[in-house]
């Protein structure tokens, strides 16, 4: 087999990985890249090699950094299977679709307002587009081999992280590879734990907390100081968060705050279309978490749910106390940009990031100090209180991932290191060929190696 990196190296996006066999061409994942202008524009450029020679696409899980790709990928000329889990095909139902439209909107937007270069501007792909990218989605079970041709096959693991998350395991019967996906937390308090692996010739591993230790602190307590600190000086606590995983751990934690008393009972409101279809998907994948069917409906039930754009600008002229959560997580895009635009310029307001901000995003801009942002066109000088809330993640730390490689019966005879900033990825490897003895590397933008 021959593996080559096209995406998720240097950075935490664009997670795209070309597996080679023979005559079988296979992408593991197919994500969009976020962040910087110099990686958001790799999204324009061609892949290097022709849509259409593709055999398969396999999904670890939905969100868009690992799926958001393939609207596009569709469009100039992929024809085949998309292979993913059942909670995945139902997320990325709703996150694709949206994907385009926020895709149209910016177009649309850049164009009133003239301030793109190109003319006109375009989208990368319209939520048609990604409609007609879903058709080729086939769903497969966890734990059950799949073949991709005469010699390869695939299979899914559950690892936690959001609904539908997967690593995937490769084998051609004479070697096997494993793709990690986001690894989740061990002792998650919503998903469930990620399947232990035993063995595999190569791994691609993923460092997104590769140079972290999640914080030992209550992040119910770190959420619920933050609030009642706003709410008490008349503010609104606008909660930037990705719509699928990182929205329905706060209406979690938000729902124990209300029901011990521990904050005030202000309207607490989800602004995300994509987030409140995915909140309801909970009751059907009773599976992929730890919640019963009664704590769903409950935690379902903290919200108000915002749905028209109309509701969405209304909630901007209310000066009443209240805690908005909405897409997207890095600020990059949605609805969030318009709180952001209105709640931004008053002190007594917070901006609680609840999630990893990537190099580049808004998001990492306002967490790291910036005076002033750049919002739909125009300039707001940031008044309001920056806070993060690091322990919410849903993505295991260095220590964690060690504990995790740890249940291997040997070590891979390579590991490859993606989807973390370079210090992240850099500190992972230390770890690992310190702590484990391993062989590990770090691989290069589009880098080719022979397995």
């Amino acid at each position: 087999m021959q593996l080559t990196f096209l995406g998720a190296t240097g950075t935490v996006t664009g997670s795209k990985y070309l597996l080679e066999h023979d005559h079988c061409r296979v992408l593991i994942d197919c994500g969009l890249f976020q962040g910087h202008k110099a990686l958001r524009q790799r999204n324009w450029q061609r892949l290097p090699i022709a849509e259409d020679t593709l055999d398969a696409v396999v999904l670890t899980h939905a969100h868009i950094d690992h799926s958001g790709y393939l609207p596009l990928l569709v469009k100039r000329g992929f024809s085949g299977p998309i292979y993913c889990s059942s909670a995945t095909l139902d997320l990325c139902e709703i996150l694709l679709p949206d994907s385009g439209r926020i895709h149209e909107e910016d177009a649309e937007r850049a164009n009133r307002y003239g301030y793109s270069k190109h003319k006109p501007a375009l989208p990368l792909y319209t939520e048609q587009e990604a409609r007609l990218a879903l058709k080729q989605f086939h769903p497969v079970s966890f734990g059950k081999q799949y073949a991709l041709d005469e010699y390869t096959q695939f299979n899914l693991q559950r690892v936690g992280h959001i609904l539908g998350a997967a690593c995937i395991t490769v084998s051609d019967g004479h070697s096997s590879i494993v793709f990690s996906g986001d690894l989740g937390r061990p002792n998650d308090p919503i998903m469930v734990s990620p399947v232990q692996i035993q063995q595999t010739d190569y791994l691609v591993l993923e460092s997104t907390y590769g140079d972290r230790l999640h914080a030992p602190d209550d992040a119910s307590a770190m959420l619920a100081e933050t609030i009642n600190r706003t709410i008490a000086r008349g503010g609104t606590v606008i909660i930037p968060s990705f719509a699928v995983g990182r929205a329905q751990s706060l209406l979690y934690f938000l729902h124990q705050l209300l029901s011990s008393k521990t904050i005030p009972a202000v309207p607490i409101y989800l602004d995300s279309p994509m987030a409140v279809s995915a909140t309801r998907l909970w009751q059907s994948h009773h599976q992929e978490h730890r919640l019963s069917a009664t704590q769903c409906a409950d935690i379902c039930a903290t919200a108000q749910y915002v749905q028209t754009p109309e509701q969405s600008k209304a909630l901007d002229k209310d000066p009443t106390p209240k805690i908005i959560i909405s897409a997207s997580g890095m600020a990059t895009g949605g609805r969030v940009l318009h709180h952001l635009a209105s709640y931004l310029g008053d002190a007594r307001n917070t901006i609680l990031f609840a999630g990893y901000q990537a190099g580049g995003t808004r998001g990492a801009r306002l967490v790291n100090g910036e005076q002033t942002i750049k919002l739909l066109g125009e300039i707001y000088p940031v008044v309001a209180q920056i806070e993060s809330i690091h322990n919410l993640s849903a993505h295991a730390d260095y220590q964690e991932i060690l504990t995790w490689l740890r249940h291997f019966h040997k070590p891979p005879r390579m590991t490859y290191l993606t989807h973390g900033e370079p210090q992240a990825a850099l500190a992972l490897q230390q770890h690992i060929q310190s702590e484990l003895g391993w062989e590990v590397t770090i691989p290069a933008y589009q880098q080719t190696e022979s397995l």
